[in-house]
């Protein structure tokens, strides 16, 4: 139909879904998700479509509301696999890497932030945060945004800081750079709105990168843009120890009083004690959960059932491809789940709770509460449908998430963003694919190699 259309059409319907799962507080067995200038309209049961411009099918599939990562570090897929690290810790870790990320520059930045985000779009994500927190060179945030905007992704970018005070390494910046360049990101890409693509938030990349005043004015520099706070914390022991060296207080208490409470979400949350935990929740301060990347560095596990039964928001994060090695949020939720019950018991969680944060736990850390993470009237039009045929799944009828979560790796079959497909029948809507990956190729080898043959 071309022209006018009936007043009842809308712009998009996913339909003939063996089941939609809301999130929202429904399953809908044969169901449909109806979307209309960039948020759902309806859902409902099968027979009651209305009429649509664009139809997706999801017969043999299932629907759910697109993945959110609420940690990551797009830039780090190009020093993927890196062996000389790969058997390290997290300090030997970043000092085999470090150097290497010193070279990053615009076309780097955009690069890996393109290939990354294509990453996730085709394993069902639909929102992402990403953590650059070393500056060797201007324009690294907007690059990744570029590459956002081109792919049609929601992207919340942390500028992140290390203050060269405090951690004298290539790419740390003083505080009024931090800042001034900070507040000119906010200005430029920075929107509150229920709708936002590009949502900038601050902080710096942990504890020991930062002084108490660049703490504060940082949370004086967000409340001012409505935007959050983020940091790494609890990702290594001791960190409890050097704040009350550094700062005279515990870690949690360091942050409530600098002005994070209510603003802010942690990544890890590792090595939390039980105060710790009491503390984060009182604040009103988010966990991303990274499951993979802390069992690859030879860590611990958060203690999530801990932190949700304390009220905690936990999402989950992929983090980096150099530690996890992959950007898989379905993979996350299943470690997710593995861990929990490894350590308290089969109990302790179920597949619907760790889809629960791979979706409405991430729009909390990101402070999209009622935007995204579910599919019901009023939300934005996020959204994937993920194959549920084959081998893999023969024998599981009894509950659409578990077997979701217990048979996959899923396929994804769509990707919806705003009421855009982004995938479609398995592959990137978007051209360029294969000559980005050309281009991304030898960026990584000649990095690598350069640092291999640097005396």
């Amino acid at each position: 139909m071309s022209g006018s259309h009936a007043p009842n059409t809308v712009d998009l319907v996913v339909r003939n879904a063996d089941w939609v799962v809301t999130m929202a507080g429904i399953d809908i067995e044969g169901g449909w998700v109806a979307c209309d200038a960039g948020v759902i309209t309806a859902v409902g049961p099968s027979g009651h479509e209305p009429v649509a411009r664009r139809t997706l099918d999801a017969r043999g599939a299932i629907v759910t509301p697109g993945l959110v990562n609420a940690h990551h570090h797009l830039f780090q897929n190009l020093t993927r696999a890196y062996v000389p690290a790969c058997a390290s810790g997290l300090e030997e870790w970043l000092g085999h890497l470090r150097p290497i990320w010193a070279r990053l520059d615009e076309d780097t930045a955009y690069l890996s932030a393109w290939i990354g985000l294509a990453e996730l779009a085709l394993a069902g994500c639909t929102t992402t945060a990403d953590n650059i927190y070393l500056h060797p060179k201007p324009g690294l945030v907007e690059a990744s945004i570029t590459a956002a905007t081109e792919l049609g992704m929601r992207l919340d970018p942390c500028r992140g800081f290390v203050d060269i005070a405090r951690i004298p390494v290539d790419g740390a910046q003083d505080e009024e750079t931090i800042l001034r360049r900070s507040e000119e990101l906010f200005v430029a890409f920075h929107d509150p709105s229920p709708a936002s693509r590009t949502r900038i938030s601050l902080g710096p990349t942990a504890l020991a990168a930062t002084s108490s005043r660049l703490l504060e004015r940082s949370a004086e520099l967000a409340s001012r843009f409505d935007a959050r706070l983020h940091l790494h914390l609890f990702e290594q022991q001791g960190e409890a120890a050097a704040s009350l060296r550094d700062f005279g207080r515990r870690p949690v208490d360091v942050l409530v009083d600098a002005g994070w409470s209510g603003r802010a979400w942690i990544a890890h949350g590792i090595y939390t004690t039980e105060a710790d935990v009491a503390a984060l929740s009182a604040a009103g301060i988010g966990v991303a959960h990274c499951p993979s990347s802390n069992l690859m560095l030879g860590g611990a596990a958060a203690p999530v059932t801990a932190l949700r039964q304390a009220g905690c928001g936990v999402g989950l994060g992929t983090d980096g491809a150099a530690s996890s090695g992959l950007a898989q949020p379905w993979l996350e939720a299943r470690t997710a789940l593995l861990l929990a019950r490894e350590h308290s018991g089969p109990a302790a969680m179920t597949a619907r709770e760790a889809l629960a944060m791979a979706t409405l736990g991430g729009a909390h850390c990101l402070g999209r509460d009622g935007e995204v993470g579910a599919l019901a009237p009023g939300l934005q039009a996020d959204l994937a449908v993920w194959d549920t045929g084959g081998i893999g799944y023969a024998g599981a009828g009894t509950d659409p998430v578990e077997a979701w979560l217990r048979c996959g790796p899923p396929t994804v079959r769509h990707t919806v963003v705003a009421g855009r497909p982004i995938v479609t029948d398995g592959a990137l809507a978007v051209d360029g694919l294969e000559e980005r990956l050309e281009s991304h190729a030898k960026y990584a080898q000649s990095w690598q190699q350069h640092l291999a043959t640097t005396p």
